[in-house]
Parts: structure tokens; sequence; C-alpha cells
């Protein structure tokens, strides 16, 4: 297990190159030992649509479940609904989820929470390091698959939010996990909706699912302005970051 794939905020790397199968099992035991410790029995989990992911969930949920943890499967989701069901289920959850980000398909990575707060530096650090150990906690936990998460999340989102008038917006998901999310909470809060890239695809065959880089957003721009769009939208792998161009195909960048 490369070192290096643990960072500030995540663990992350090219899968069967930086980590394998039996590592994760290791992690999702170091995980569930750290959860015990600080008072977290239950652990939600979700992954996005990467080819690597599926995998990666069974070899994290064995090692969640070997030491202890009562594991919460949400299933492919983005980042925001993995947060809003650790903030909206009480008592609060931790939770884990499997996504490479914004990042080519070869990778993939965790981002955890303890409880509500998301861990980062000297907590990751301390993962590896009862990873390395082997200490981990032995009990046995299980697993419980909570269906209808996406449709709970539009719904709470769509309660809260209203518009001074309907919009025509054109949703790039980038063949990530917003495809079976925004489009539709889109259509709940009264807009025309114009998809593009909003099948799961894990290759992401279309372009790169970074909407940070100006050429990843080329075809959206194209979109908006073809169909006299008011907002183009594009979203990251797991739905974490959000590229934003007016109705004129410029971009809006985030600190404008």
């Amino acid at each position: 297990m490369n070192p290096e794939i643990f960072r500030a905020y995540d663990i992350r790397g090219v899968v069967d190159v930086d980590f394998h199968p039996g590592d994760i099992e290791r992690l999702g035991r170091a995980i569930a030992t750290y959860a015990h410790e600080r008072g977290y029995e239950e652990i939600v989990v979700g992954r996005d649509n990467r080819l690597s992911s599926p995998p990666l969930r069974d070899a994290l949920v064995k090692g969640l479940v070997a030491s202890g943890a009562h594991v919460l499967d949400i299933g492919i989701v983005t980042t925001p609904i993995l947060y809003h069901t650790i903030h909206t289920r009480l008592p609060h959850p931790s939770g884990v989820m499997i996504t490479g980000s914004h990042n080519p398909p070869e990778y993939n990575g965790f981002k955890i929470c303890i409880g509500k707060a998301a861990i980062f530096g000297e907590e990751i650090a301390r993962l590896h390091r009862m990873i390395e150990g082997g200490a981990f906690r032995e009990a046995q936990g299980r697993v419980t698959e909570l269906p209808g998460i996406i449709a709970r999340y539009q719904e709470d989102l769509a309660s809260r939010i209203s518009l001074d008038r309907p919009l025509h917006v054109v949703v790039d998901a980038g063949n990530g996990t917003a495809g079976p999310v925004a489009p539709e909470l889109f259509r709940r809060l009264g807009c025309t909706v114009v998809e593009r890239y909003c099948e799961l695809d894990g290759r992401y065959p279309n372009h790169h699912p970074d909407p940070t880089d100006p050429a990843n957003l080329e075809d959206l721009i194209a979109t908006v302005r073809r169909e006299g769009a008011d907002l183009g939208l594009a979203f990251d792998g797991d739905a974490d970051r959000l590229g934003v161009i007016d109705e004129t195909g410029r971009i809006l960048w985030g600190d404008q």
C-alpha cells in the first residue's frame, strides 16, 4: 500500500497500483476501530460509478463488518448525498464515500467522516498507522441497505428551494453520479432541463469529469448557446465540484 495515497483530506491513488482490495479491507477495519473508539457504530457507505468502485466497496465493507461496524449501504450516490445522509440521520453516523472525484478513471479513493466531521491531516495519518500496526477491533458487524436515498435527498432540497422564475438549464453530469440526481431535482423546481452525458458510465467516455478545466466545458458552452438556456451546470465524478456557465456561454468561476 503506497503511503503517499494518505493525503491531507482523503485517501486516493491508482487502483491495483497504489492499493489492492486486501489493503482496503484493512482500511475498513481501521476505520471501524477508529470510529468505535469515538463512540460511532453506524457507518454509511456510498460509492461513485467508477468500474473499480464495486470491488472496493466489497473489500471496505468486509473490513468494516469484521471490526464491528453496522454498515448502512446507500449504493451509487453523490458525495453531497453521503454528507446529507450523515447529517439528517439520528443519531449521526460516520461515513465513507468511495470516489476518485475529478480524477481519471483509473483512480479511486475514500473520503471519510467520523460523525459529521470529515477527517483530515493527523487523523488520516492515524488510520495509516493503524493499518501498519494491525491492532483492529475484533467484533462482528452487519450490513443494512438503505433504499430511496436519492429521492429523499431530492425531496428535501426541493422543499427548501424556491426560484423566482422557471429556468432553462443544461446539466452536464460528465457520466458521473450527478446524472440520476441533478436533472430530476431541477425539474422538481419547475425548470426545463437539457441533459448532457447524464448516463452513468464509469469510463467517462465523453470528457474528463473535472469541471474546473475549461476544455471539459466546451460542449456545455455550445449547448447553452444553441438552446438559448439561462444556465449551464457541469459536475465532476462525485458531484462535489461544479462548473457554471451563464446565458452567454461565459464561464463563471468559483471566486466570482
